[in-house]
């Protein structure tokens, strides 16, 4: 028996907010999607992901998958694509796992697969516990009757077969999930036991849930960075990742972003990993004018080369002018983008020297950081 899974990451987040999609976003490590593909592999012949092409191939490396194809606008259409894609292999079963589901509790996978000996289809499911209310306008409406209500999660499994013809013969559809279309055939549907764990991340308190689980074997390690550099004419004043209007930039050999700098010595720092001179040394001219976004990437691969996760950092700009908070959000956000992580992790704030010193009398920047990060008792 030959088993496929369809990998769905073609989802935008847009519920979760950032401009990362969640399933991109790094937890214990590494990132959603892959912890995701990790925890398939063991179970099937092959692995089919959709979704952008250049974000799961970096999220999968390493990992044994089929070319990646291409999400369609609504899920079904996404899923109806892998399919097609499949059917060149012809597999026997096809496991169809939401990319943002980062933890499949042991057995779920087998329970599934026991079922479809004898059904042409099986998701698996929680009972739900909890009382549950119709609302309206922020009004309660009623209580609705719980029995016989089940919470469904992914991987869910089908014969091949069956699934695609029914997504053949409704393309165009929204189904939000699989087993809908097997119930407008009127086929058979097992429940299979679910579990608690099975987390969809959809918000921000779910990847916290998640983070959580997986931070039992983490070690706190707080690292700090400080950076100055002069203030120059002829040069483009670069923040945190964001040009900040002024009549003069900083001067150095890259872009002499003070903040990116100081926060990659901090996470250096945690990690005993030395400072940002020792990764991007200024006496080699490929760094000359270099975007410091290259450098915070960096620092950020080398958390995940740990088995790491950021868990908050903290950057203070100290400066006259030019005023920072008017650019701090989009700071925060940028830094986020470039970390993968939620932007609710990051602080981007500034304060003055009161007119004394260097930064009081307007002649430069200054930036210090401070990050925590959680990193594998092992290392």
């Amino acid at each position: 028996m030959k088993i496929a899974a369809l990998l769905v990451a073609a989802g935008q987040g847009r519920r979760f907010g950032g401009e990362t999609p969640k399933q991109f976003l790094q937890v214990a490590g590494q990132p959603v999607l892959r912890h995701a593909a990790q925890a398939l592999l063991p179970y099937i012949d092959i692995l089919q992901p959709v979704g952008d092409a250049a974000s799961i191939e970096a999220a999968l490396r390493g990992l044994a998958h089929l070319p990646v194809v291409p999400g369609g606008a609504e899920r079904q259409d996404s899923v109806r694509a892998g399919l097609r894609a499949l059917a060149a292999h012809s597999p026997d079963i096809v496991l169809v796992h939401d990319g943002a589901r980062p933890l499949i509790p042991a057995g779920t996978i087998e329970a599934v697969l026991a079922a479809l000996q004898t059904h042409p289809g099986a998701i698996p499911a929680v009972a739900v516990s909890d009382t549950l209310k119709r609302g309206k306008a922020g009004l309660n409406q009623g209580t609705v009757d719980r029995a016989d209500l089940f919470r469904v999660q992914t991987p869910q499994g089908f014969h091949f077969p069956t699934l695609l013809a029914l997504h053949e013969a409704h393309a165009g559809g929204r189904a939000t999930d699989d087993a809908a279309l097997l119930e407008t055939a009127g086929l058979a549907i097992a429940l299979t036991q679910g579990g608690e764990q099975n987390i969809k991340i959809t918000f921000t308190e779910d990847l916290q849930r998640v983070e959580q689980i997986m931070a039992g074997s983490l070690l706190p390690r707080t690292g700090t960075g400080f950076d100055v550099h002069v203030l120059t004419e002829g040069r483009k004043l670069i923040l945190c990742g964001i040009e900040v209007p002024h009549e003069k930039g900083l001067a150095g050999h890259s872009d002499a972003d003070v903040g990116i700098h100081a926060l990659c010595d901090a996470i250096y720092g945690a990690l005993a990993e030395g400072d940002i001179g020792r990764h991007f040394p200024p006496s080699e001219n490929q760094w000359k004018d270099a975007d410091s976004a290259r450098f915070l990437r960096h620092a950020a691969e080398r958390i995940a080369a740990r088995g790491g996760v950021l868990a908050n950092a903290d950057i203070t700009l100290i400066c006259e002018r030019p005023k920072i908070g008017p650019h701090a959000q989009a700071m925060r956000g940028r830094l986020a983008e470039l970390l993968g992580v939620p932007v609710e992790r990051i602080s981007v704030k500034a304060t003055t020297s009161e007119q004394l010193g260097f930064t009081g009398r307007g002649e430069g920047i200054a930036a210090q950081a401070a990050v925590q990060l959680l990193v594998p008792w092992e290392t």
